[in-house]
């Protein structure tokens, strides 16, 4: 009977490893999926901010430019 007992102890021993294991590699990909994120929250942030000052700036001084004015592109 105490070998039965024994036996099951293992059993629930090993599962309880692979499920500490398991719980790790999950807690694991969390942290680089967050970290991920907040790297792609900091280039967005850039890419707007750079967005905003060429508005900016084409705003302040607009393409007034006339097309039969310009010399012909290089190919002519």
């Amino acid at each position: 009977m105490t070998n039965a007992l024994e036996q099951r102890l293992v059993d629930l021993e090993t599962r309880l490893a692979f499920q500490e294991h398991a719980l790790q590699e999950l807690s694991d990909a969390l942290a680089a999926a967050r970290s991920e994120e907040a790297a792609n929250a900091l280039r967005l942030h850039w890419a707007l901010d750079e967005l905003r000052q060429l508005r900016r700036a084409l705003a302040a001084s607009p393409v007034t430019g006339d097309a039969a004015s310009e010399p012909p592109p290089p190919h002519y």
